[in-house]
């Protein structure tokens, strides 16, 4: 984000998106999704969003929850990121035949566009994030 961005934020202006002027989401940290949320926080997203699916006992979910952290404060405004916990949320997790954990997933208008199985570098994650919202 831009510094002029940030000042006009700063100064009270709230961010619209260009073409359809829906209110943009500015949280710079990932934020939790589940079964009953799904449709209003992802489908409904004017920007992408990039969900995390995880659980608490999985290990190189643990690993690659800082470099989403970092992600999503990066790229504020233009994607959103969210987590949706697997084990709790099993209806979301099949809808997407998620197998294996992590799981993200690039969705845009709640279609999946893009799967990254697994912890990848944050310059790759970065890289398939940016071709979605190019």
């Amino acid at each position: 984000m831009s510094q002029e961005a940030k000042d006009k934020i700063s100064g009270g202006l709230a961010p619209v998106c260009g073409r359809c002027k829906a209110h943009l989401y500015l949280n710079n940290q990932p934020v939790t999704v589940t079964d009953a949320t799904f449709t209003t926080e992802v489908e409904r997203s004017p920007v992408p969003v990039v969900l995390d699916v995880w659980a608490a006992w999985c290990g190189p979910c643990r690993m690659i929850a800082p470099v989403l952290d970092e992600l999503a404060s990066e790229m504020a405004g233009r994607v959103r990121f969210a987590k949706l916990n697997a084990d709790e949320n099993s209806a979301t997790a099949a809808r997407f035949n998620v197998r294996s954990l992590p799981t993200i997933l690039v969705l845009k208008g709640g279609r999946e566009v893009d799967r990254i199985i697994g912890v990848r570098p944050k310059a790759e994650i970065a890289r398939r994030v940016e071709r979605v919202i190019a």
